[in-house]
């Protein structure tokens, strides 16, 4: 069952943009398991394996009526330190029941008096959202069964927000369009690879991009600088297709939200969702 998790956070000292990459992200989501499981942070740590988790960046909670919501992007990179007292949010995806369940003792017995650190400085967890909620779009749950069974036999339409860059690896290197083969065969490993339904003969050479308003960014708090799309992109399944097919494919769209694309999705990028049909990216 996957799981979409907001953290919400208030610095005790000032974060500063050192210790906002995404290397720092996954150190602190390494020791919150620790916290509870040595043997498995330590394992997470030192596995090679595609991680069952995903992290977006730290995130300063915002006016919900703001420019950068409307857009849905978020922030990736900081260029000044995040002050004490800032309420901030961070969205931990979990992708396997095993995982969270290994986790239930952190969230049941949070202490929102107990310092986690990033980097130099001290954050207190003061809640956890990980239920739908109307001004936090991050936070959800839903079993693969559910996801599954809910997913529409007739929507041919797949409008999708890149929220933090988004690039793929292709032979050796790196790639960043978010082309139909790299965002749904992304998709596809991770449903296969934790949902106990496998799909197989995904038509994806019927999902055509209908709509794109995408540009680069430049990350350079990683070992090397770290380029991606982001923006919104829409794609329509055309031709004669069977509704199995388009249900599966409705299903790995709505699964985005949880599993994120391409690389780097441990450590804050490759974060993307589902836009409902009516977006008003068309203005």
């Amino acid at each position: 069952m996957p799981h979409s998790l907001v953290l919400n956070l208030i610095p005790q000292s000032p974060i500063y943009p050192e210790f906002l990459t995404g290397r720092h992200y996954h150190a602190l989501f390494l020791t919150l398991i620790s916290s509870v499981d040595k043997d498995l942070g330590d394992y997470l740590h030192t596995s090679n394996a595609d991680k069952p988790f995903t992290l977006s960046p730290l995130q300063i909670q915002r006016n919900h009526k703001s420019h950068q919501h409307k857009h849905h992007t978020l922030q990736f990179s900081h260029q000044r330190p995040i002050p004490p007292g800032t309420p901030c949010w961070w969205r931990i995806s979990l992708l396997d029941d095993n995982l969270f369940s290994k986790l239930t003792p952190l969230w049941l017995n949070l202490n929102p008096e107990h310092p986690w650190h990033l980097g130099s400085a001290d954050l207190y967890i003061t809640s956890i959202l990980g239920t739908p909620q109307s001004m936090q779009p991050w936070a959800n749950a839903c079993t693969y069964t559910q996801l599954y069974e809910q997913a529409s036999e007739s929507d041919r339409t797949l409008n999708f927000t890149l929220a933090t860059p988004v690039a793929f690896r292709q032979g050796g290197y790196d790639t960043i369009l978010p082309t139909r083969e790299c965002v749904f065969n992304s998709l596809l490993s991770r449903w296969n690879k934790y949902s106990g339904i496998e799909f197989t003969n995904i038509p994806i050479e019927s999902i055509y991009p209908s709509f794109c308003n995408i540009h680069t960014e430049v990350i350079r708090n990683y070992d090397n600088k770290f380029v991606g799309c982001v923006g919104e992109m829409s794609y329509r399944i055309l031709g004669d297709i069977e509704p199995i097919a388009i249900k599966q494919i409705n299903a790995l769209a709505d699964f985005a939200l949880y599993a994120g694309v391409g690389r780097k999705t441990t450590m804050g990028m490759g974060m993307i969702r589902r836009l409902s049909s009516n977006i008003e990216n068309y203005e």
